[in-house]
């Protein structure tokens, strides 16, 4: 198998730069944690108060659900928190969970970056495509298709290969045990919400941005990070963009320094509120302009990523 090449941070800075980049704090990340429900909770009181701004609220919860498992895929790393108890604890009870999974999965794409045992090349693998691809899998996203296929497919495709005879209490059974975290919430939620007249908050404001904010901007964010990369591509610095974001950007489809991805596949263990550092420091000692960076934004890596000719 070929592993992918890695960055030795040593051949880029003194020691003495290097230290605060690696070092992980014991509240920033718990902090983004705080961060993040807490505009998820503003999101909502919003609604209640001025139901009109429902779409709006849509598109902060889910850029915040995203801003969630940005969070995980830091505690995957063990960057989220400097002990490693707490970084797993929060990284599986306050994020969504399932980071034991995920874990297992994401090392192996860091692992084979743009090699041909990555598991994540066939993210990227198709591009770039053309412009009315991307807009089919966008109405996908945006209507709810692709989250539910991603979260009940495998439920779909048990009951169509289930037997004459057999069963379906066990497969059903088996599905609410697999959900079960998202099922308690979904209760929680709507138990709470009714002592105060929103019994309508967990489909409204959880289950409708989930299913369709958030499959979007976690596509548009998986295509700026690898479309249109080499696949077995040699250099290290050149496994993953970095994109500009903005505030707009940031506040809607790239929280949590998630744009930082480049830098985050150099050095895969610096928290990400230390990346916009370590994209300063890159800049100023000229290591940039070898890497795969674009300051357009992410509507020009959509532009490249959908060159393909109909």
């Amino acid at each position: 198998m070929a592993v992918a090449a890695r960055v030795d941070p040593k051949t880029i800075f003194t020691p003495e730069e290097w230290a605060p980049l690696a070092r992980r704090s014991s509240w920033k990340g718990l902090f983004l944690l705080a961060h993040a429900w807490a505009v998820i909770f503003a999101a909502g009181a919003m609604v209640v108060i001025w139901p009109l701004t429902l779409p709006l609220a849509v598109i902060i919860i889910g850029g915040r659900q995203l801003g969630l498992a940005i969070l995980m895929h830091d505690a995957a790393h063990g960057a989220l928190h400097g002990d490693l108890k707490l970084n797993d604890l929060a990284g599986e009870w306050l994020t969504g969970g399932g980071l034991a999974r995920y874990r297992t999965y994401h090392l192996g794409h860091h692992k084979f970056a743009q090699q041909a045992e990555d598991p994540d090349l066939v993210l990227s693998a198709p591009f770039p495509i053309t412009p009315l691809s991307l807009r089919r899998k966008m109405i996908r996203d945006l209507t709810g298709q692709t989250a539910f296929k991603q979260r009940f497919g495998d439920l779909i495709a048990r009951l169509k290969a289930r037997k004459p005879g057999q069963p379906l209490l066990p497969i059903l059974a088996e599905e609410v045990r697999r959900k079960r975290r998202w099922l308690l919430g979904g209760v929680i939620i709507t138990a709470i919400g009714s002592l105060f007249g929103a019994w309508w908050a967990w489909p409204v404001l959880w289950v409708l941005p989930q299913f369709t904010w958030f499959p979007l901007i976690t596509r548009l964010r998986n295509i700026a990070e690898h479309a249109c990369v080499a696949k077995d591509e040699p250099d290290p610095l050149r496994h993953a963009r970095t994109t500009h974001a903005g505030w707009l950007a940031r506040m809607t489809l790239a929280p949590y320094f998630v744009n930082y991805h480049c830098e985050h596949h150099m050095f895969m263990h610096v928290p990400c509120y230390n990346l916009p550092r370590a994209h300063r420091l890159l800049q100023k000692k000229g290591v940039i302009d070898g890497m795969l960076y674009e300051p357009g934004g992410y509507g020009a890596v959509l532009k490249l990523a959908t060159s393909k000719a109909a």
